[in-house]
């Protein structure tokens, strides 16, 4: 959860060895010319002086080597010497995996604060409470906690081939990606999979076999991770979400997504199960 804290209170070596997460919009605050997070130092930033009692800590239930620290600027204009802003994307496509499991947290802890400012039922202001992460209404008693929205994600295989789509917003990447979705209210998440690729490709599966899961923090997601043969069907993208799609080997893929997300790491597990049964 995030909590408050007195930077006054906290000793100065926390501060020096802190990693600080600073949220403007939806960019946060990196070092120039880097997609380093800023480290104390960026407190000596007198755009930042007004925000010295807004400080958030981020703890976890496992042990993190640093202390970590959020700000959340809003649609405020500030200028940072020695610092600039990049995109939640760019940043953590850049960062280790335990920085973007951290930063993710911190972004949709952060959303949900900025989207629960007043009261869905009846429109009063809200409050935070600080022993866990919700909003309280103190006018109606309407509680509110962050948003998860499950999805799935499957990777097909058919012999020694993988199917692989380019989504509308891949276009300029040229990047190829495995099929996801939401789940939908009263629905199973092995129907949720076969659905989504039925709608999106035109094919069949079954053999569907869960791997693991990974937050996903845009907003707010929970991926949900499967592994799928295919049964029937040609491929037919819906040219909506999906402009196409196409069988590619294991041995030949184009640009995918890196192993730190969970598309990456499904990919990498037909590649292996595929050479595997071939040795």
């Amino acid at each position: 959860m995030l909590r408050s804290v007195n930077l006054s209170h906290l000793p100065t070596a926390e501060h020096n060895a802190s990693t600080w997460v600073i949220f403007c919009r939806d960019e946060l605050v990196v070092k120039l010319s880097s997609y380093h997070l800023p480290n104390s130092d960026i407190l000596n930033e007198k755009d930042l002086a007004e925000y010295h009692t807004d400080v958030l800590q981020l703890f976890d239930l496992q042990a993190q080597p640093l202390p970590i620290f959020v700000i959340d600027l809003g649609a405020q204009n500030i200028h940072l010497e020695q610092h600039e802003f990049a995109s939640l994307r760019q940043v953590m496509m850049h960062v280790e995996t335990g920085a973007f499991d951290q930063i993710g947290r911190a972004w949709q802890l952060v959303h949900f604060y900025r989207t629960h400012r007043f009261c869905g039922r009846c429109g009063s202001r809200m409050t935070k409470i600080e022993w866990e992460t919700a909003m309280q209404c103190h006018a109606c008693s309407h509680r509110c906690y962050p948003r998860v929205s499950p999805c799935v994600i499957v990777a097909v295989y058919r012999d020694d081939e993988i199917l692989l789509a380019m989504n509308a917003r891949h276009v300029k990447t040229g990047m190829y990606s495995i099929l996801a979705g939401f789940v939908e209210s009263g629905e199973s998440l092995e129907h949720a999979v076969a659905r989504e690729v039925f709608e999106e490709v035109g094919v069949e599966v079954c053999d569907v076999e869960y791997q693991g899961s990974q937050p996903w923090p845009f907003p707010h997601a929970l991926m949900m991770g499967y592994i799928a043969k295919w049964k029937s069907g040609e491929l037919k993208p819906d040219q909506k979400e999906i402009v196409e799609a196409n069988w590619f080997s294991v041995s030949n893929l184009p640009l995918i997504p890196p192993n730190f997300s969970i598309a990456g790491r499904l990919i990498e597990r037909i590649t292996n199960m595929t050479h595997s049964r071939n040795e």
